[in-house]
């Protein structure tokens, strides 16, 4: 059974005696190009690189570990009476603007803890333009914007070009390509048709930020959350400045990832700090920021389930070049998520 609430305060002695059981549940990527997924479909589920890792670093950290998978086999392993005293949930999920949230929602019925955000903040922050909405509420600047439910709304968009366009709720960059920054209306249209086409959801239109793109790490929630690093996207010449799906898939060929040491770095910080407080985020995460045209940073998006492979995932990148191991990061994420579920103090 999941520990009550307040039962355990000894953090420490249980990590060193291996008294809590961690149930870890994931998508693999493997499993979904088995039955026939695409790659750009299953982009943002897991290598078995990424949950050895994760699972060496738990044990490191004194845990007991059992995988149980995906949701399909969490609901199996629920049914069955199988319970752990937390969940460390990295799923994705597959269909649907609340896939993120399904996981979640599901260990909220059975009363079990877990890391990362919870099902409302998962959902909203997967819908892109709800973020924005949130944030610039939050008096953090972002891009304006307009969402296209179809390819007629294009002639409702009154903001100046050059636009970029992206689908409204996917992550790891997919339907970015450099057709995603339009000049005109003529483009505008023939991008938009392209994405509704491929992704079956409205797509997010936004002001072009042409400045310099940061990544930054946080984590915990609320007054305790904390900046964990900031790295900035630098882009090698001949390659187009934008961060796209075929970008991050070849991110050592195309581009550098620096710690920027001047104001920009720092400037991107508070925004992201300020964002992911708005949006109620909570363990560890990362958020995007680019810059205006005046140098001013402003919100992207955030990704409060950011990926987790020690060696190519950007949380684990930017922590690594900010002296973060990756038993360290897990560490962290642990120890937030423990003192929020009132397992530590």
């Amino acid at each position: 059974m999941p520990l009550r609430r307040g039962a355990a305060c000894r953090y420490g002695t249980r990590m060193q005696r291996g008294e809590l059981n961690i149930g870890m549940v994931y998508d693999l990527r493997d499993d979904y190009l088995a039955a026939g997924y695409g790659l750009e479909e299953t982009a943002e589920f897991d290598k078995p690189d990424t949950i050895e890792g994760i699972e060496s670093a738990l044990r490191e950290l004194g845990f007991r570990t059992e995988r149980v998978g995906n949701a399909q086999a969490l609901v199996r392993a629920l049914a069955a009476g199988r319970r752990w005293d937390l969940a460390f949930n990295i799923a994705e999920g597959l269909y649907g603007p609340g896939r993120e949230a399904l996981v979640p929602a599901l260990l909220d019925a059975y009363r079990i803890p877990y890391t990362f955000s919870d099902p409302a903040v998962l959902t909203v922050c997967l819908d892109k333009a709800l973020t924005k909405r949130i944030v610039a509420d939050a008096g953090v600047p972002t891009a304006p914007f307009a969402v296209l439910h179809a390819v007629a709304d294009a002639g409702n968009v009154r903001l100046p070009f050059p636009l970029f366009l992206k689908p409204l709720t996917e992550g790891t960059g997919k339907g970015i390509s450099p057709r995603s920054k339009v000049a005109d209306a003529a483009e505008l249209r023939a991008t938009a048709a392209d994405l509704l086409d491929r992704f079956g959801q409205p797509v997010l239109v936004e002001t072009y930020l042409p400045g310099r793109e940061f990544t930054v790490g946080l984590a915990g929630d609320g007054d305790r959350a904390e900046i964990l690093g900031v790295i900035e996207v630098v882009f090698r010449p001949g390659v187009t400045p934008i961060y796209s799906y075929q970008t991050k898939t070849d991110y050592e060929k195309l581009v550098d990832y620096t710690v920027p040491a001047d104001d920009a770095g720092r400037e991107a910080a508070a925004v992201a700090l300020a964002a992911w407080r708005a949006l109620r985020c909570t363990d560890a995460g990362r958020i995007d920021v680019r810059c205006d045209a005046a140098n001013r940073p402003n919100f992207i998006e955030v990704n409060p389930l950011a990926g987790l492979n020690p060696t190519h995932s950007d949380l684990p990148i930017l922590c690594r070049r900010n002296g973060i191991g990756f038993t360290q990061l897990i560490e962290r994420i642990m120890r937030h998520a423990l003192r929020r579920h009132g397992l530590a103090t």
